[in-house]
């Protein structure tokens, strides 16, 4: 049998809470209680009492009345701390607090408070407690137009509206949700060793926070370059260089700004010497990727390229390759079709061809090694 573990999770329904919750929910041994704005504060303790562990991301970080950042981030963590001293077993608690606890604004000093509170439970109880110390963080379901310059930013231009940049050289110090996630995670899951020897650094009034790694050091005036390359990638068909991990991430949060009304967007069909195809994607260092009908009984190719090479892959119907070097008569016919997944490589200095040989259309994945240019097309007619 397996042993259920009750994770409470306070702030479940807001950003990073959202992110963690989903992960929570992956697990079959865990039982998540949540707490947020609909919970009454009673129920702070009807959780702590059963809870094994505590995630408290709840507070405020974003108001016009100074005293809300005191109720929502120190005097709630006090509160959450009491309930479980008095349940008198070590619960481990997990902080989520800010980088902005080392200034001096009012959200500052109320994480600060925050902090205090979670370490003076350790020192009292000995309990593990893990205080993480966050910059921005950035992903899918961080609220835009709030406090995340990154969310508004994907929002607005995403939807077509403006953004406001005064100091595109500002640098931000920029966490992805899902390495926050992973994190908090591991710690859950004990893969971390000891927690923070609070007791021991408290007597020397200093203590060093959790963070969590990578940051990503981007200037404003980048991330909007960043987002709106992204936007312009429908209508030129780039596709950006995934291949960098911040760029990676930063699109995959771009694409969940979308309004639901555009996740679709139309191709545009093509010809390049006579053969009719639909480009999907190019990239600036990965080539091209587009997509070929050929009718039954039909051939496209009979050419060659200098400097081009291709990868073919069929995804329905039956068809033939045919392939031979410019400098000799011997043809290599490759057989194809969609029930058995094959690529076959088209080198550089071979006339090739494919003919459809099955009653339905033979429909195609070709992947080239630069995207097609009319003007510079590098495409030799030559009969196989």
């Amino acid at each position: 049998m397996i042993a259920i573990k009750t994770v409470m999770v306070t702030g479940a329904d807001g950003f990073i809470g959202r992110n963690l919750a989903g992960a929570l929910a992956g697990l079959e041994d865990v039982e998540i209680l949540r707490f947020d704005l609909g919970n009454a504060r009673e129920e702070l303790r009807e959780m702590a009492e059963v809870a094994d562990f505590v995630f408290h991301l709840a507070g405020v970080d974003c108001s016009q009345d100074v005293e809300e950042y005191d109720a929502g981030n120190r005097r709630l963590t006090e509160e959450l701390v009491a309930c479980l001293r008095q349940v008198g077993r070590k619960i481990p608690i997990l902080l989520s607090s800010s980088t902005e606890a080392e200034t001096e604004h009012p959200y500052g000093r109320s994480k600060r408070g925050a902090e205090a509170a979670v370490l003076g439970y350790a020192k009292d109880t000995g309990a593990p407690v893990f205080v993480y110390r966050l910059p921005s963080v950035f992903g899918k379901w961080c609220l835009p137009n709030y406090n995340s310059l990154v969310a508004t930013f994907c929002h607005n231009i995403a939807n077509d509206l403006p953004i406001t940049i005064s100091d595109p050289g500002v640098t931000l110090s920029l966490v992805h949700v899902d390495d926050v996630v992973g994190e908090f995670m591991g710690q859950l899951e004990g893969k971390f060793g000891p927690q923070l020897p609070v007791a021991a650094l408290l007597s020397e009034n200093h203590w060093t926070p959790y963070a969590v790694y990578p940051v990503y050091p981007l200037k404003l005036g980048q991330v909007a370059d960043l987002l709106y390359y992204f936007k312009a990638g429908r209508d030129n068909l780039t596709i950006p260089n995934v291949g960098d991990e911040f760029t990676r991430k930063l699109y995959c949060t771009y694409l969940s700004y979308l309004p639901e009304n555009r996740f679709s967007y139309p191709l545009r069909a093509k010809a390049a010497a006579g053969s009719p195809f639909v480009e999907f994607f190019r990239t600036p260092d990965r080539g091209q990727v587009s997509v070929h009908v050929l009718k039954p009984g039909s051939t496209m190719g009979n050419h060659w390229h200098h400097s081009r090479c291709e990868k073919l892959l069929v995804a329905s119907g039956r068809g033939v390759v045919r392939l031979r070097t410019v400098h000799a008569d011997k043809v290599l016919a490759y057989f194809v079709s969609g029930g058995n997944p094959e690529v076959v490589d088209i080198p550089s200095g071979f006339a090739h061809h494919i003919q459809n040989l099955g009653d339905t259309d033979l429909v195609m994945v070709l992947w080239a090694n630069k995207p097609f240019d009319p003007e510079c097309p590098d495409t030799i007619l030559l009969e196989v």
